[in-house]
């Protein structure tokens, strides 16, 4: 009986999100029926594209027990590589490839310097977000870089048929971290590296190798979202991703990914994308004064920190 109960607090921590979730849209539907709309629905997934994505990158270094607190750093920076090719007349197709090779390149480096070096994963990633946003600010001088093609725009603003672009980016990237965590060799050494390193090398894993390829994931995921939003927004900005910063690790932790690594689900973090997201829209619905809405996402991530204190505590 008590492993019964167990299993079902157990099974109530992990998936709390979804619940979270149904009760929020309910709760915003009921203060203002507008909010039951497929224009809001709509906008709720484009919104939760460029987090969503973000936050999945994020969940490759916490499931490892790690942290990558550089992807502001590498999506502001890739997407600046970007437009400025795209403003040099690169077609457009190439500058894509060149803003995720860019993202994949930084996250390949922190990987090398995590795994080899083994710099502290806090410490290091903060040092590359300082440099690659100062790198940033010092190509851009603060100044936008702004009319960017058409071609590039749609990437981020255009749609196939009535469904919006972005949303479906989003759908595949979910559909790819699932099927990379839940169904090949390296998702399964991911989460034991993340378990417990020492007896993932001792069981012939390659501990380095899942390092490096989890932030060169994390990195590809940055420049993914950095070249979505700059299409989205059309141009870059010294702002540029900047609301993102922290509520991508929110987001994750929500979801169920525990900070001490080595547990997690593609769907906890779905779960954990769209409740921020829902609420964010829905306090703007409200009509919630801004300065509200940055108090409130601060204690979101404070829920969220504690929420994974429980649970880690749940299973001791």
């Amino acid at each position: 009986m008590d492993t019964k109960l167990s299993n079902v607090k157990s099974f109530l921590l992990n998936n709390i999100v979804w619940s979270l979730l149904v009760m929020t849209i309910f709760l915003v539907g009921m203060l203002d029926p507008r909010f039951f709309s497929a224009s809001i629905f709509s906008n709720i997934l484009t919104q939760a594209t460029v987090l969503g994505i973000l936050a999945f990158a994020q969940s490759f270094a916490l499931i490892l027990g790690a942290i990558d607190l550089s992807l502001l750093g590498t999506m502001s920076f890739s997407a600046t590589v970007g437009a400025i090719l795209l403003k040099n007349g690169l077609p457009v197709p190439l500058a894509v490839v060149s803003i995720l090779l860019v993202g994949l390149a930084i996250g390949m480096i922190n990987g090398v310097l995590i795994a080899k070096l083994k710099a502290v994963p806090l410490i290091e990633t903060l040092a590359v977000k300082l440099t690659l946003l100062g790198a940033f600010l010092a190509i851009t001088k603060g100044r936008a870089i702004t009319n960017l093609p058409d071609s590039f725009k749609w990437l981020g603003q255009g749609s196939i048929g009535k469904i919006p672009f972005l949303p479906l980016v989003f759908i595949f990237v979910f559909i790819a971290v699932y099927i990379v965590w839940n169904k090949t060799p390296v998702g399964r050494s991911l989460f034991a590296v993340g378990g417990n390193s020492f007896a993932a090398h001792v069981s012939g894993i390659k501990v380095d190798r899942i390092i490096i390829f989890a932030y060169g994931a994390s990195g590809l995921l940055a420049g993914i979202a950095g070249c979505l939003l700059a299409a989205y927004m059309g141009a870059v900005t010294s702002t540029f991703g900047i609301s993102y910063d922290m509520n991508n690790i929110a987001a994750a932790i929500i979801g169920g990914v525990a900070c001490s690594g080595g547990q997690g689900t593609a769907q906890g973090v779905l779960g954990g994308i769209l409740l921020l997201t829902v609420i964010q829209v829905g306090l703007q619905i409200l009509g919630v004064s801004s300065y509200h809405v940055q108090m409130i996402n601060g204690l979101i991530i404070f829920v969220a920190v504690l929420l994974d204190a429980i649970r880690v505590k749940s299973q001791h």
